[in-house]
């Protein structure tokens, strides 16, 4: 089936709106089931499997790679394919990473690392196709509420985010764990049979990338980097919050395995909270102000973090981080659209190629340094992530000011 023009359709018309818009969070829903699967079942990979921190580490790093090769493919297969089937490759794509992931349960003994290394591969290839789709069609469907519309999106990702740790944990605990990545695998192909059929908008980049001179593109800006730059340092610190939060409540403070989980959970809750509210404060205040606060109160938890004590203390503090990260991302990818209308699906999937490069080294810094330094040295030490965030959030909205001066 074409693509259709349905963000043409009239604002009301919710019999032509609801399929397509379904199908679209939904896919993010999908996406954030899956993008969790890793971290939630990190204890099994390090006690079940034997993978040290290193290792575990490490295996974020192929889905760095292949979520930045997804990204540039991405923007090159929306001009030939469509970004319909763009989100189908991307939810075929992680339906193989579940499937890889579920693998560890009858692979030779000594081979996990290689699946877990496959597994991130594969998930981070249908992350990155995922970019230009999920953060071109929701300004397509609501285009009055651009703004607002990306953060519902990755809300739906966030609701995934959440969800997944918590079913993982239950499976985990009934000797279960391989139904999780296989449930998923089955969610995945089936929500990209959906996508495939779906009477989806076409929204094309206009001026596509490959059809213009260097020059006319956002690489030859100096703003389009800084952007780059400040995605990379808010996944150093995302990186540092989720992918290590059930290890260093479990290992660093003692905590169970099942309440360790939580923390995790707390996370990707708070996230979602945070981005509901947000998407509605966004429609009274300038999302621009929203956006420079966040990283403040990214700071203050990272500060806070290794005087966390108890269950209590350390999963209040992560559900902090979570509200500290929440929409930072969705506004960011907003914020860098505006700047450049012409390229939004090229720019959304670099800039979520950005994220997975910074949550992908960010991880596997931490566990490359867990030999050297305790956990509450890291946690201090990543407070300049977000420091570095603020420093050039202000260039951004300095730069802001003077276009607006200028007329530009």
């Amino acid at each position: 089936m074409s693509d259709t023009a349905v963000g043409t359709a009239p604002p009301g018309d919710f019999r032509v709106l609801s399929l397509p818009v379904a199908t679209v969070y939904g896919a993010a829903l999908v996406h954030g089931l899956t993008l969790v699967s890793f971290p939630a079942l990190s204890v099994v990979l390090t006690r079940g499997y034997g993978l040290t921190d290193a290792q575990y580490g490490a295996s974020f790093l192929p889905q760095v790679a292949c979520a930045v090769l997804g990204a540039l493919l991405g923007g090159a297969l929306a001009q030939r394919l469509g970004l319909k089937r763009v989100l189908a490759l991307s939810l075929l794509a992680v339906a193989l990473s579940q499937g890889l992931l579920a693998a560890l349960a009858v692979l030779p003994e000594g081979s996990a690392f290689v699946g877990v290394l496959a597994g991130t591969a594969a998930l981070g290839l249908g992350f990155g196709l995922s970019g230009a789709p999920l953060n071109s069609y929701p300004p397509t469907f609501f285009p009055r509420q651009a703004a607002s519309a990306v953060v519902a999106a990755h809300t739906c990702l966030g609701v995934g985010l959440t969800a997944g740790p918590l079913l993982a944990g239950a499976l985990i605990a009934a000797g279960v764990w391989t139904a999780y990545p296989l449930l998923l695998a089955a969610v995945s192909t089936l929500a990209a049979a959906v996508a495939a059929m779906a009477p989806l908008p076409a929204c094309e980049p206009r001026g596509a990338i490959t059809r213009r001179s260097l020059r006319e593109t956002p690489v030859a800006t100096p703003m389009f980097w800084v952007f780059v730059a400040i995605v990379v340092a808010y996944a150093f610190a995302e990186g540092t919050f989720s992918s290590w939060a059930v290890i260093f409540l479990r290992d660093g403070r003692g905590l169970p395995e099942a309440i360790a989980g939580w923390g995790l959970s707390a996370f990707w809750g708070a996230l979602v909270v945070g981005r509901l509210l947000i998407s509605a404060l966004v429609s009274r205040v300038a999302p621009k102000l929203v956006w420079a606060a966040l990283p403040v109160l990214m700071i203050a938890v990272f500060l806070l973090l290794p005087t966390a004590s108890g269950a209590l203390s350390g999963i209040a503090l992560f559900a902090l981080a979570g509200l500290a990260c929440s929409a930072f991302l969705p506004l960011s990818i907003t914020l860098a659209s505006h700047r450049f209308p012409d390229d939004v699906p090229w720019v959304a999937a670099m800039l979520i190629a950005a994220l997975m490069v910074g949550v992908g080294i960010g991880s596997f810094a931490i566990g490359a340094l867990r030999e050297a330094l305790p956990f509450d040295t890291l946690y201090r030490l990543s407070a300049l992530y977000p420091l570095l965030v603020l420093a050039l959030a202000v260039l951004v909205l300095r730069t802001e000011v003077r276009r607006g001066e200028s007329g530009a």
